[in-house]
């Protein structure tokens, strides 16, 4: 993984830091896997702009991903690593034996030529294997995790995420997830093993507004300019500050606690993420 620094040869490029795509080793999706994806605009079905800040941006076909990994026991080839505009992470095609296609969620370290399995019998826990919390080893590092069984991975699947498997007691496992909060998931939720690819997406900078629009992203208007009637920390004469940080509708915005203290999944959480 690498990042470049383009030359200032316009005002967008000055301080413009893109991906060297170094692990990307096609330009071409696989069109089996391709889906339409149509956009509202943060507009409901009447048309009504119920999201702001939303609209425009360039065209984008969905790429089908396999977050279920069931297809258990068949060893798979990994054939290319790609880039998908629908998340920050890379997406690696893998050819199994009976010849399906699938896209999966790629992994650090991953090649093209690799051989990748999921199940319980006979799978290494090596980068890219899919299996449950059960068979794999304490203290590994694993991502696109599953928080019910069968449900398909939700948890640490964007650029550079990862989980840690930190105990196993009973039909649970305790696992210390990227947030820092740790929780207890049921055995069979499967997990692959490996950091999630593209992790310096994080170093990269836009370097210019108009990107943001090619994203989809529209201008933010910043509440301190607004009138009282449209935000809490809106009005006043001249350059005001905006009072307490807080919400559209009133909520607090640094450090303020919404979830519900009768939530019935409180319980799984061993350890609150850090404030």
């Amino acid at each position: 993984m690498s990042v470049r620094k383009l030359k200032p040869i316009t005002p967008g490029q000055r301080f413009r830091v893109v991906n060297g795509f170094d692990a990307i080793t096609t330009d071409k999706p696989e069109k089996s896997l391709l889906a339409p994806k149509k956009r509202s605009g943060g507009r409901n079905s009447q048309g009504k702009m119920t999201m702001r800040y939303k609209g425009g941006g360039h065209k984008k076909r969905y790429r089908i991903i396999d977050f279920k990994r069931n297809k258990t026991g068949i060893p798979a080839e990994v054939k290319s690593i790609e880039y998908d505009p629908n998340r920050t992470a890379f997406i690696a095609l893998l050819n199994y034996q009976d010849g399906e296609k699938r896209y999966i969620i790629a992994q650090n370290g991953l090649k093209v030529g690799q051989n990748l399995v999921s199940g319980t019998e006979n799978v290494a826990p090596e980068v890219g294997n899919a299996m449950p919390l059960s068979q794999i080893p304490l203290g590994t590092i694993i991502s696109c995790i599953e928080l019910r069984p069968g449900q398909g991975a939700v948890i640490a699947r964007s650029a550079g995420a990862f989980a840690q498997l930190m105990a196993r007691d009973g039909k649970f496992a305790s696992v210390k997830l990227p947030s820092g909060e740790t929780r207890l998931l049921l055995l069979d939720c499967y997990a692959t093993i490996g950091v999630v690819s593209n992790s310096d997406h994080q170093l990269l900078v836009s370097g210019k507004a108009g990107r943001s629009r090619w994203l989809g992203r529209r201008p933010r208007t910043r509440p301190v300019v607004m009138n009282p009637v449209d935000h809490p920390m809106g009005g006043g004469e001249g350059k005001s500050s905006g009072g307490h940080p807080r919400s559209r509708n009133g909520i607090p915005a640094k450090g303020y606690r919404t979830r519900s203290k009768t939530k019935a999944s409180n319980k799984y959480i061993v350890e609150r993420r850090k404030k």
